[in-house]
């Protein structure tokens, strides 16, 4: 079927062109609300830089008392199941 105008079915090739441009208007639709979901989801990823700065800071004092307190008692059980592999 040609996309030209016939004299005989004019009105079939209007129909044609007016489906085709429905669909290409939802298509941009939907296209540009994803982007817009897309934008504001970057945005909230960003989100509070310093908080996460905090926590991770936090995180890394914890570990490094943990492992102050715990490093003897670590290094025991290292010294021990070495001994046994080693015979």
């Amino acid at each position: 079927m040609s996309l030209t105008t016939s004299t005989d079915r004019p009105g079939a090739v209007t129909a044609v062109t007016a489906a085709c441009a429905a669909t290409l208007g939802a298509t941009l639709h939907v296209l540009g609300a994803r982007l817009d979901a897309l934008r504001s989801e970057d945005a909230r990823e960003r989100g509070d830089v310093p908080g996460w700065v905090m926590i991770t800071l936090m995180t890394a004092g914890l570990v490094a008392a943990l492992a102050l307190v715990a490093q003897p008692a670590l290094t025991a059980m290292f010294e021990r199941a070495m001994a046994k592999v080693g015979g």
